[in-house]
């Protein structure tokens, strides 16, 4: 398919394609948690548009007005908490059970002690 902007190429899945796992394996930790800092992105832009935060960011570099940024941070740590108040990994590893019953995932480790709301007199959580 071709767009004006770039081309697409489709390909059907066949046994002469087959999944190679070990990149596969490799690719998605880093993957991940790449869609997990995006997502806590989002979720503090979001909450900075509610406030009236201008809001700006490259990957994991959030930039606002030197006048907003005791607030964005606060915004920040708010946002990171709600997002981890819950195990993420144990949601993941439900979701891959549920698509894939025929697979058996290995024991989750233990999720230590950390007490997530910690985050929020942290001097350096997030600079």
């Amino acid at each position: 398919v071709q767009t004006p902007v770039q081309g697409v190429s489709l390909q059907m899945p066949s046994p002469e394609m087959p999944v190679n796992k070990r990149k596969q394996s490799t690719a998605f930790p880093p993957n991940f948690i790449h869609s997990q800092d995006s997502t806590h992105m989002m979720m503090t832009a979001i909450e900075c548009y509610h406030a009236g935060i201008p809001f700006a960011a490259v990957h994991d570099s959030f930039w606002t007005l030197p006048c907003h940024v005791n607030e964005m941070n606060s915004i920040i740590r708010e946002q990171f908490i709600l997002m981890y108040s819950f195990d993420v990994l144990k949601q993941l590893k439900e979701s891959f059970e549920a698509y894939n019953p025929e697979v058996k995932f290995g024991d989750l480790p233990s999720s230590g002690e950390l007490d997530i709301d910690c985050v929020k007199d942290s001097s350096y959580f997030f600079s």
